[in-house]
């Protein structure tokens, strides 16, 4: 088992690095927030990986951080999660984000990450709610509440894109101590207004 790799980055794909250790090449899948951090790396980096085997080929799957990885590990144990819909999963949640979401049952924000339908959502959920209970345990889910949650399933409803809106509610929550879902939404209205 590879476990990490440790080199510099000689090429990179649209979904990949090939890190070169040594005078080999690895190919390494990751996330897409994981190719824009590292794109431009001229030194080393290291990524914790996940080796998966198939019958028809091996493939190496990289993070930045342990726990990400443990995030996708527990993602590729849930049936018809495959290696792609997990690292696809990554690619557009937060680690936290996307924990809260599964133990707070919250399908909502499971299904707008495109290529978890509902089917899915609810699978994840079943699946990993008692292991991510258990791994969250004492760990405070900081700026992920279900007030969040709403408020950008409402901007979401009224027609800007995820990212946008999770942007906005992100910078406005801090402005409160507990936010009600309607305080959340009109401030972040007025700060997309500004734009």
């Amino acid at each position: 088992m590879i476990s990490h790799i440790y080199g510099q980055i000689a090429h990179r794909g649209e979904s990949f690095f090939v890190i070169d250790v040594g005078g080999i090449g690895y190919q390494v899948n990751v996330t897409q927030p994981t190719l824009a951090e590292l794109g431009g790396r001229k030194e080393k980096v290291k990524l914790y990986t996940h080796l998966h085997v198939r019958e028809d080929a091996l493939m190496l799957y990289g993070f930045t951080s342990a726990s990400e990885l443990e995030m996708f590990k527990l993602l590729i144990s849930v049936t018809r999660v495959g290696p792609q819909i997990a690292l696809n999963i990554l690619s557009q949640i937060r680690i936290e984000e996307l924990a809260a979401a599964i133990i707070n049952e919250d399908e909502k924000v499971l299904t707008r990450i495109s290529g978890v339908g509902p089917k899915n959502a609810k699978r994840l959920i079943l699946e990993l709610r008692d292991k991510m209970k258990k791994k969250m345990e004492g760990v405070v889910l900081a700026g992920v509440s279900s007030a969040n949650y709403d408020a950008v399933s409402a901007l979401v409803s009224l027609g800007f894109t995820e990212r946008e809106a999770k942007e906005a509610v992100d910078a406005v929550a801090a402005g409160f101590k507990e936010p009600t879902v309607q305080a959340l939404v009109k401030a972040a209205l007025a700060r997309l207004k500004e734009r």
